[in-house]
């Protein structure tokens, strides 16, 4: 089973972090994804950019509109996520929990499913 766990966090508690804690948990987060590694629950995970950066791309009338990001007035924002293969949901919560920015953030953890299509 795949499962996504999302790593929500407050962006201004994010940048106003010491340097040398943020360089402590993203050297926790390289730790950690040698561990999945090793147990054989990674597939993909990524640290993405601040919000301000994205782009949202909507189509209307057939015609794509991109504006800028974020999609959503929110406090917290996906700042990365790890794609898992595990078991079942017991598993990616046991994970989840123990993903460095566990700590700082929320981790929202959603299962992948397969589209299914009649004749496809």
């Amino acid at each position: 089973m795949r499962y996504l766990c999302l790593i929500y966090w407050d962006e201004q508690k994010l940048a106003t972090l010491p340097a040398d804690e943020l360089n402590a948990l993203n050297a926790a987060h390289l730790d950690f994804n040698d561990e999945l590694r090793r147990s054989g629950h990674y597939i993909e995970a990524e640290a993405l950019h601040p919000s301000p950066a994205s782009r949202c791309v909507r189509v209307k009338g057939g015609k794509p509109m991109i504006t800028d990001g974020p999609f959503a007035e929110a406090k917290e924002m996906v700042a990365g996520f790890y794609l898992l293969e595990v078991r079942d949901e017991d598993e990616a919560l046991r994970i989840a929990a123990r993903i460095p920015s566990a700590a700082y953030a929320t981790i929202e953890v959603r299962q992948g499913r397969t589209l299914e299509v009649e004749g496809r």
